[in-house]
């Protein structure tokens, strides 16, 4: 997978998450424990998101096997460094969840308008939709992937 599919699979769960009422704060929030890929906050909850994007014939069960306890680990520490640096967001109710996207390449050139505007306003869980070259789909959103 190129880094270009792995955006795009974080721009689609982004844009579903917004359209459940989910406010995206960060994309690819780095530090030195890891990357966390998307970051969301409604009312009381904060939402950690893995996004795992998988083509056809991967290995790893469309990315469900490769969140290990070593990825879990790393999930946490780095979602522990982003509170402390982040301190007004600490007393709210966290999760982790997983999304897993699989993709399809539709067409040999990405197509240049790769902003989550050119995306339908309503993505739904399990369609598949035409975005940067490929054919998308939310196949699976898996919340409070670890247990705190």
């Amino acid at each position: 997978m190129t880094k270009k599919l792995g955006e795009l699979g974080e721009i689609l769960v982004a844009q579903w998450l917004k359209t459940e009422g989910w406010t995206i704060l960060h994309y690819r929030w780095r530090c030195r424990w890891g990357e966390i890929d998307l970051i969301a906050q409604k009312q009381a909850t904060l939402l950690f998101i893995e996004v795992k994007t998988r083509s056809r014939g991967n290995w790893d069960a469309n990315g469900l096997l490769a969140i290990t306890p070593s990825k879990q680990r790393k999930l946490l520490q780095t979602a522990e460094l982003f509170l402390a640096e982040n301190p007004d967001l600490a007393n709210l109710n966290c999760q982790f969840d997983l999304a897993l996207v699989k993709s399809k390449r539709e067409s040999k050139s990405l197509n240049s308008n790769l902003e989550a505007d050119s995306l339908p306003s309503k993505i739904q869980l399990g369609k598949p939709l035409a975005y940067g070259g490929y054919l998308l789909t939310l196949d699976n959103y898996i919340p409070a992937i670890l247990a705190q």
